[in-house]
């Protein structure tokens, strides 16, 4: 191991270039107008695997943009890792809040800014060179190890299950590891054993055949800003919780243990309402903030729109308005049970006068790993290696639905190692990476690949 870190210091002003070059790379899978970098970043990658001493790299066309493909599997008998990543990114909007440009990568305060930085190239990128001086220092690997890093998460990764079912047996493996989540803090690494899951949709309300004069018929016709709001107000009540029939049903509750670990946890209700510039911290009655981040369902309400919008005064009544909902879901909830509760709901509560068309959306499952499990364990030990203290266990209050995909395909753990840290800025302006997590994540990962046969014989 010792050698292994030693190399890795020797060698860290090359691998910040190359990371710098993936980094300078535009691959915003969101505009077609990126299409081709979103190539050139996967291109990046699978010669980044050959150099690192992985065979059968390739790029491995999807519906949409390619997956990076790379294996090593030197070691028949021994357990096979599959490691998950994302190359695309968000786009840069508003760009004139940059501090440096987002795709010229600008190290400062020891860390590296650039769009992708955090979220997920830097963290896919430790895996790449963590393997690579393993095989470098010792000739081989001490597991078998394949990659699978796409190109559409930020996009939903709407072709990947479809992709990995097509491919199940090339990209079979007994566990998968993925860095695209987030630590504690940066003295508190911690291990996210549990994800939200996600159900979208769209309420576009009508009254009349168009907009009317407030005045020739104020008072006498339906108005879709008014109607709208009074159906979205029977969505909670007033405390926060979600009053949709069948809502909380099958939640599956924290258990008394769990509970108890994340009182432990240094989280204070002030600094973080402060942090916000809230007057008041408010969610569902019963459970702590870190509960109702982690571990609580959402209902919420991300746009509304109707009716005039422009400067000064347009004396109107509007025939249309439209909401965009999104619930994070907790284990045991199925988004397309939750979608069909919330449109039973609308069309129980729709105002008179007025109709509804409901559209659905994305969706993703919830996720929950059993965090006994050697492989999440030894992720701790791991982490204790490169930090010194002891990791967590955590969930997160987002969500990446390939996690679930992954859990329901293959029915192997799912390890969800993050390096990167929630103040990181990824989806906004300035996103930037901590080069003492780049260090620090990559002597956590050699730990990890290096004592994982020994853990997963336990």
């Amino acid at each position: 191991m010792d050698a292994i870190e030693r190399r890795l210091r020797d060698r860290r002003e090359e691998h910040l270039a190359q990371l710098k070059s993936l980094l300078s790379i535009p691959s915003i899978s969101a505009l077609s107008e990126h299409k081709q970098d979103i190539r050139r970043a996967a291109e990046f990658l699978k010669e980044a695997l050959t150099d690192a001493g992985f065979q059968n790299a390739q790029l491995m066309e999807t519906a949409g943009h390619p997956v990076v493909y790379g294996e090593w599997l030197g070691k028949p008998g021994k357990p096979t890792v599959l490691v998950y990543g994302h190359y695309d990114v968000q786009p840069v909007d508003p760009l004139h809040l940059w501090q440096t440009p987002p795709f010229e990568p600008d190290i400062r305060d020891n860390q590296i800014y650039a769009r992708g930085a955090s979220d997920d190239k830097g963290p896919t990128f430790l895996h790449i060179k963590a393997l690579e001086a393993i095989l470098q220092e010792q000739g081989e690997l001490p597991v078998n190890v394949k990659f699978c890093i796409e190109g559409e998460e930020e996009v939903g990764s709407a072709h990947l299950e479809a992709f990995l079912n097509e491919h199940q047996a090339q990209f079979q493996a007994d566990l998968v590891l993925i860095s695209d989540t987030t630590m504690l803090s940066p003295v508190k690494p911690s291990i996210c054993y549990g994800l939200r899951g996600l159900a979208a949709c769209q309420i576009d309300l009508k009254t009349a055949n168009s907009d009317l004069h407030s005045g020739l018929y104020g008072g006498a016709v339906p108005n879709a800003v008014h109607a709208l709001v009074e159906l979205l107000d029977t969505l909670h009540a007033p405390d926060g919780t979600v009053t949709v029939e069948g809502f909380y049903d099958d939640v599956i509750e924290l258990s008394p243990e769990e509970r108890a670990e994340y009182a432990k946890l240094p989280h204070d209700d002030e600094s973080y309402r402060k942090s916000l510039g809230l007057p008041a911290l408010h969610g569902e009655p019963g459970y702590t903030t870190l509960e109702r981040l982690w571990a609580r369902p959402t209902l919420e309400l991300n746009g509304i729109y109707g009716g005039f919008q422009g400067e000064g005064t347009k004396t109107v009544i509007p025939n249309e308005a439209h909401a965009k909902v999104t619930c994070r879901l907790v284990p045991g909830q199925d988004p397309n049970k939750i979608l069909d509760l919330i449109e039973t709901h609308i069309k129980k509560h729709t105002p008179v006068g007025a109709t509804v068309t409901f559209i659905r959306q994305d969706g993703g499952y919830p996720y929950l790993a059993p965090y006994d499990h050697p492989a999440i364990q030894l992720a701790a030990d791991a982490y204790t290696h490169a930090y010194g203290v002891k990791a967590v266990f955590t969930r997160m209050g987002g969500s990446i639905p390939v996690v679930e995909t992954f859990s329901q395909l293959f029915h192997k753990p799912v390890v969800l190692m993050g390096f990167s840290l929630g103040d990181e800025n990824f989806h906004a302006p300035n996103e930037h990476f901590s080069l003492t997590n780049f260090d620090k994540g990559l002597r956590t990962l050699c730990y990890y690949y290096l004592n994982l046969p020994t853990a997963l014989n336990a």
